[in-house]
Formats: C-alpha cells, structure tokens, sequence
C-alpha cells in the first residue's frame, strides 16, 4: 500500500451501504425468513452471493429506478434463481427492509470524530427517503449528500464521483484533496481510482470468504490505505492529525 499522508485531504468521501451501514445483516434478515418459509436449503454465502448478481442486473437494466424498486426487481430475480414462486409481500418486505438496516457499531462515533477534520460526502447507491432512515443512525450531518436517484444511475458509473467533484469545487476543495472511503472494490474503489481519486477500503468482510453482497471487482485495484473498521480509520486520522 502506498504511504498515504492523512493530512493531504480536506474532504472524505463515503459510500454508505456495507460501510457505514450493515446492509449485509440487514439483507440476511430478510432473506433468511424467506428462504426458511421456501424450504430452502441454502447457505448466507449463497443468498448473498446470488443478491449481489441480481441486484447488479438489475441496477444495470433500469438505471434510473428508485433502490426499493431495485430491490423488488432484486427479489423477483432470487425467486426465479431458486426457483420458487415470486410474492408480492416477499419482495415488498425486502424493499421496505432498508429503514431497518442497522449501522456498523463503530459508524457513529468513528463520523464524530472525522467530522472534526474533514467535510463529509455522501456517494450511495440509494434512494434520498431511504438514506434520511440511515442518516438518522448515524447520527451525523453531512456536508453533501449524492444518491442514485439525484444521479440517475448506480455505481460503478461514475456519476456519482462527477457530481461530488463539482460539489466539493464549490466548497474550495480540489479533486487531489478528496479521499474515497469505502467497502466494496467493485462499486467504489475501481472507479474511484479511474477518476485519479486516493482510496481507503474499510474491508468490513475481513476474515470472510467470498465477496458477500457485492460483486468481485472488475478489474484489479490497490487501495491506498486498507482497514477493517472506520474507527481504526479514525484513530489514525486522530494520530495524524496531532503530529
């Protein structure tokens, strides 16, 4: 990894879902009851993997449809998978499961203290009503918020990434002086380096394997910084910070 100098940034940019927020237990929440129900016999490794296929078809075929609309279209796509039939209610509770999702324990305290140092930006593949329930979660205000339905399209494109350069410029800070933040190689951490952007990955999985409700990443990618948690990102930053 390269020496990243924490120092260099003014503006840390964030994915949210698998970073800040755990989607994953919130996903398996409901997918578990519902593979319970459908006598299925299959492992989380399997529902994760087969969601995060699904949800990227999806995303791809309609780039512009609200992310509970993603997910219901996410839930018709597992149904036929595992070949069971498809329920409206089913794929409703998955949709309407996000406002449940629970943040990382460290998620708050860990913003707290970054909030200190940097402006804070929001980059998500979500929906603005949905991401208000995260917010509140997290327990922070954030400088910017940028969502898949103010973009018209999902990451990894890279509309969300444009669209916060030309936020940030207002706020005097330059494209070299943002860092990216983020779980998933796949959605944020290969266009993020296509873009020229510094990254650290908050490898949340640490220690699992496969790649859970994301994707592999398309191509190969180096992260700058690599930790497993965001309050070792914020102990770091604070170390940084009182040299």
């Amino acid at each position: 990894m390269a020496d990243l100098r924490l120092n260099d940034f003014k503006a840390l940019t964030f994915d949210c879902y698998g970073t800040l927020i755990d989607w994953e237990r919130g996903i398996l929440s409901v997918l578990r009851s519902w593979a319970v129900r459908r006598s299925l016999d299959v492992a989380d490794d399997e529902l994760l993997d087969a969601f995060s296929k699904a949800e990227h078809r999806c995303q791809e075929a309609e780039p512009g449809a609200l992310y509970p609309d993603v997910l219901r279209a996410v839930h018709r796509r597992l149904a036929d998978h595992f070949d069971v039939s498809n329920m409206e209610e089913d794929a409703n509770a998955l949709a309407g499961s996000i406002k449940d999702w629970p943040a990382f324990d460290d998620s708050p305290a860990a913003l707290e203290v970054l909030k200190r140092h940097y402006k804070l930006v929001i980059l998500s593949n979500i929906d603005k009503a949905s991401f208000a329930h995260s917010n509140a979660k997290l327990g922070i205000e954030f400088d910017a918020i940028i969502t898949a339905e103010d973009v018209g399209r999902y990451k990894p494109d890279h509309g969300h990434f444009l669209q916060a350069f030309d936020v940030l410029a207002k706020m005097g800070i330059a494209r070299h002086e943002i860092l990216h933040v983020a779980q998933s190689l796949f959605h944020d951490h290969v266009p993020a380096k296509a873009l020229g952007l510094c990254t650290v990955w908050v490898d949340r999985r640490h220690g699992q394997s496969g790649w859970g409700a994301t994707p592999p990443p398309s191509s190969e990618v180096r992260p700058d910084l690599v930790v497993t948690t965001l309050a070792e990102l914020a102990r770091q930053v604070m170390q940084a910070k009182s040299v």
